[in-house]
């Protein structure tokens, strides 16, 4: 009879991967506690803000990403199960059932940025194709399509006549619509 193996303690192997957890609202430092309680190598990252109040100044450290965490294991190892019985756990973040692994190098560069407390903000995440608004500027609230070829390009069309303008939009703010 073989033993069942101890999924409160997951042994390293080559198959360990980083992948986003979904946690419920404000549970990113509990859910992370827990999983490292559990054997599971987490990062959590966060931001340094200074708050300030009448007699004092202090630093406040909020997650970077609101309801995220990241997990560092093996999926074959059945501690999937473990960590979806974690409070405050929403699921793995997944593409079509599959849960979906973040590259270890994305993951380190994160917290290399984090650790040099280099000023940094949240930033809409925009793809080549979708419909942008400039923020800010002599353009403020014209709105095109994000393209790129050696630059960025917002171009603009006029559906009805079948034409676009295409202008470079280095250094202006973006949004998605």
């Amino acid at each position: 009879m073989t033993a069942a193996p101890n999924l409160s303690l997951p042994r390293s192997t080559q198959a360990e991967q980083w992948y986003s957890i979904q946690t419920r609202y404000r549970f990113e430092r509990k859910v992370t506690a827990q999983l490292q309680s559990k054997g599971l190598q987490t990062f959590l990252p966060l931001l340094e803000e200074f708050h300030r109040w009448s007699d004092r100044r202090q630093p406040i450290y909020i997650p970077l990403f609101s309801g995220y965490t990241f997990a560092h294991f093996d999926l074959s190892a059945g501690v999937r199960i473990e960590l979806l019985h974690t409070e405050g756990v929403i699921g793995v973040i997944s593409v079509r059932g599959v849960a979906t692994p973040i590259p270890a190098k994305q993951i380190d560069d994160l917290q290399r940025l984090l650790s040099q407390k280099v000023p940094c903000a949240l930033h809409a995440f925009l793809k080549i194709g979708q419909r942008v608004r400039i923020r800010g500027g002599c353009l403020d609230g014209l709105e095109g399509i994000l393209e790129q070829r050696a630059e960025k390009n917002l171009v603009i069309a006029i559906e009805s006549i079948q034409r676009a303008v295409a202008i470079t939009i280095e250094g202006y703010e973006l949004e998605l619509i």
